[in-house]
């Protein structure tokens, strides 16, 4: 992995964060809480993944095991 796939996932985590907090929020609106934490769920597992990959990428990548390579 490269530095800038790296900054694009980590962009792409922070992105995804504000779009769940943004679906619960206007999905609250209309629906009930319970609904709008369901439709909200998936974008925030899918964040929490990508955020916990690049934890654990960073690191590894700090112990020296894989390192992320620069252009």
């Amino acid at each position: 992995m490269d530095r800038h796939r790296f900054v694009v996932l980590s962009l792409l985590a922070f992105g995804l964060i504000l779009a769940s907090f943004v679906i619960l929020g206007v999905s609250r609106i209309v629906l009930s809480y319970r609904t709008a934490q369901l439709l909200a769920a998936p974008t925030t597992l899918t964040a929490f993944c990508l955020v916990w990959y690049l934890f654990v990428r960073g690191f590894l990548s700090t112990l020296g095991v894989s390192p992320i390579e620069t252009d």
